[in-house]
């Protein structure tokens, strides 16, 4: 879903004695694996995926709502009827006005009153597209797109305030491509019947869109004239890959350099405008981008750039007008770009609304709940024990010179680590939530921007800030603040159960910490040293050797045809790959450590090490349909989950010693092919 919000574009101890992570009792220690959610039927060593996954896979069809569903939908969906639940409770309770509590019910309240949006139909944002048809002039009109950015909406580029990737401590001006609204340059510009077709449907949807908003006679030129602009930006953009290169989108220069390197925009009014006065340095992501968005400034007439901007306003608004608008845009984002059959029900795009908007509040509200001190003091544990085991495959790497094993291994020991939720809540007292939902989303997306000013420009980065809600599904790593963040949400069933053995949750959530830790040695977040800044801290040659090595990765993948004709992508998808993998090994001697003087016993016929890589398996069973599959592939530096296993334990020695794989089966890989970094 295209958003108002703004979107902030940046990524992704102690090492004592270790202990068990379960201190249950025997009965409670249970194995965590569900026969019923495998397929025996298939061997280990033909197709892994399917024989951990297979039963889950059968058992869980996609319904029409989906373009696909796994254990991590499963858990969201589990997170929504809680927040549901809690939501209906504020409401029953007539919150304070003003209150918190009476900002999310007003907000969801709005979200859920259809009756309202579709008797005003499109009407609401007349006042906005009359302020762009008004424009005498492209002056006029850089105006009121820079009006429009302060309340959050798209336009030729986006604009943010983040780290500064050189200088980690402080928070700095960021300019970042954008105004291409299918989000990829290849849907623009690849030439397979796939996308041609895609293209065409886009087109279609932004006729009928502009048709239904007023545009009958002028559609189709204007369809022809957006096409044009975002094409041109879509030639002019970093592809998912190159932004992955954070050298490469580094070019901090000063405010005057700005100004006199790209005199086809006014930025001192363009900034002034927005409220953002006083900035010294800026980051130009792309200058490619930004000087395209000079020369269609420059070359396209003004009608045409009137007719992109309405577009951007159209587009981002569609999930908050009426039904029938609504419609058309899932017509082509639900059906055409993802493959989903229908729209999901009201109550979730309404809950989405909160999240999107009041996040952090709805988490607090969440963990209170859901969220018990012991599953983080266990979290906590468990960590430790993740970064033990870390260090000690960090010390046994041959091919790493001792100089950078030391600095690793600083590095890993510096890592600020958040479970749960935030020691300090995010304040919404100067937000006012009212009863129409666009304007809500506009209060709230303008607040967000100035939020966002008034704590970031030209101050310094706060490391205790969240860039994810308590109640989200998900874990990251940040390399500004070196930092492993591992919200509430995601610490359930399958990923972690207190009843269940240390074989099931260090295969589970075990990995999933060892995953986080391992980007911060990855392709990409090896390049940061441990206070968060980009600076090559290895000794002449590791760099070199670790490159050639995780090529092996890269190759595998570019080999994996995931549909008749399409592959995977090894080079986008590499840093996930490698986190993968250094995950599971890391995980793996984690485990063995944790249970060494008291070893796990054989349980449900399985023993400890097959459990381990069973639960890991578990955690990525999802059904996908065709048309999610080319989306993610495109765009996703994610490998698709059934090559998150099928992808991955080929590389891992202690799969194959775990299932007697051998020669004979068909995932075998010979041991001279295998990744060897950690």
């Amino acid at each position: 879903m295209i958003n108002w919000k703004m979107t902030l574009l940046s990524l992704l101890l102690n090492t004592g004695a270790v202990t068990a992570l379960n201190a249950q009792t025997e009965e409670k220690n249970l194995s965590g694996i569900s026969v019923e959610n495998m397929n025996l039927d298939v061997k280990p060593g033909t197709d892994f995926y399917q024989y951990a996954c297979g039963g889950w896979l059968k058992a869980h069809p996609l319904t029409a709502e989906y373009a696909q569903f796994g254990t991590f939908d499963m858990l969201m969906e589990n997170n929504n009827k809680r927040q549901q639940q809690l939501i209906e409770e504020l409401i029953k309770s007539k919150a304070t006005p003003g209150s918190l509590e009476d900002k999310i019910s007003r907000l969801y309240l709005s979200a859920m009153d259809s009756t309202a949006r579709n008797k005003a139909g499109w009407q609401p944002i007349r006042p906005y597209m009359e302020k762009i048809t008004q424009c005498k002039n492209k002056t006029e009109l850089m105006a009121q797109v820079a009006q429009m950015q302060r309340l959050g909406m798209p336009a030729f580029f986006y604009f943010y305030i983040g780290a500064d990737i050189k200088n980690s401590s402080m928070n700095l001006v960021q300019l970042y491509q954008g105004g291409i609204c299918l989000g990829e340059r290849e849907y623009y510009l690849d030439e397979d019947e796939v996308t041609k077709n895609i293209r065409e449907a886009y087109r279609k949807y932004m006729k009928e869109a502009l048709t239904y908003c007023g545009y009958e006679e002028e559609a189709d030129q204007m369809v022809t004239d957006i096409m044009r602009i975002e094409t041109r930006l879509a030639k002019a953009s970093y592809n998912a890959t190159q932004q992955r290169d954070p050298e490469a989108n580094y070019h901090k220069i000063s405010f005057e350099n700005l100004k006199k390197d790209y005199p086809g925009i006014d930025w001192s009014n363009y900034f002034r405008i927005i409220g953002m006065e006083g900035i010294s340095e800026v980051n130009v992501a792309q200058p490619e981008a930004i000087h395209e968005v000079e020369s269609v400034l420059k070359e396209e007439s003004l009608n045409s750039l009137q007719a992109f901007m309405l577009w951007k306003l159209i587009d981002s608004s569609a999930s908050y007008l009426d039904d029938s608008i609504r419609a058309i845009y899932f017509s082509f984002y639900g059906k055409v770009l993802s493959g989903s059959e229908q729209d999901r029900p009201r109550w979730k795009r309404a809950l989405s609304v909160v999240e999107s908007n009041l996040g952090e509040a709805m988490g607090r509200l969440y963990v209170e709940r859901y969220f018990p001190q012991a599953a983080k003091e266990r979290m906590i544990k468990l960590i430790a024990n993740l970064q033990t085991a870390l260090a000690e495959r960090i010390k046994e790497q041959e091919w790493m010179s001792e100089t950078t094993k030391t600095a690793a291994l600083d590095k890993l020991n510096a890592f600020h680590v958040k479970v749960g939720y935030p020691d300090k809540w995010r304040d919404y007292s100067a937000l006012e939530i009212g009863d129409t939902l666009l304007e809500n989303i506009i209060r709230c997306s303008e607040f967000d921007v100035q939020n966002m000013i008034k704590e970031k420009l030209n101050k310094p980065v706060d490391p205790e800030e969240w860039h994810m809600t308590p109640q989200t599904v998900n874990a990251y790593y940040n390399p500004t603040t070196n930092e492993i963040c591992f919200p509430a949400g995601i610490l359930q069933y399958p990923f972690f159960d207190m009843d269940n053995d240390d074989a099931f949750n260090y295969g589970a959530i075990g990995v999933v910490i060892g995953h986080e830790m391992t980007h911060g040695f990855d392709d990409k977040g090896r390049q940061f040293d441990k206070n968060g800044n980009l600076t090559d801290w290895w000794a002449p040659g590791d760099g070199e050797r670790f490159v050639k090595r995780a090529e092996v990765m890269k190759n595998y993948f570019d080999q994996i045809e995931v549909l008749p004709g399409l592959k995977a992508n090894g080079e986008l998808t590499l840093g996930e790959n490698l986190a993968d993998h250094g995950g599971l090994k890391v995980a793996l001697l984690a485990f063995h450590n944790a249970t060494r003087e008291n070893p796990l016993p054989v349980k449900d016929n399985f023993t400890p090490e097959q459990r381990f890589f069973i639960a890991y398996a578990n955690l990525w069973a999802t059904n996908i349909r065709e048309e999610q599959i080319r989306k993610l592939t495109k765009s996703d530096p994610h490998s698709l989950d059934k090559w998150r296993v099928n992808g991955a334990l080929p590389h891992i020695d202690a799969w194959y010693q775990a299932f007697g794989i051998t020669s004979k089966d068909a995932m075998f890989l010979p041991e001279d092919k295998r990744l060897k970094l950690w």
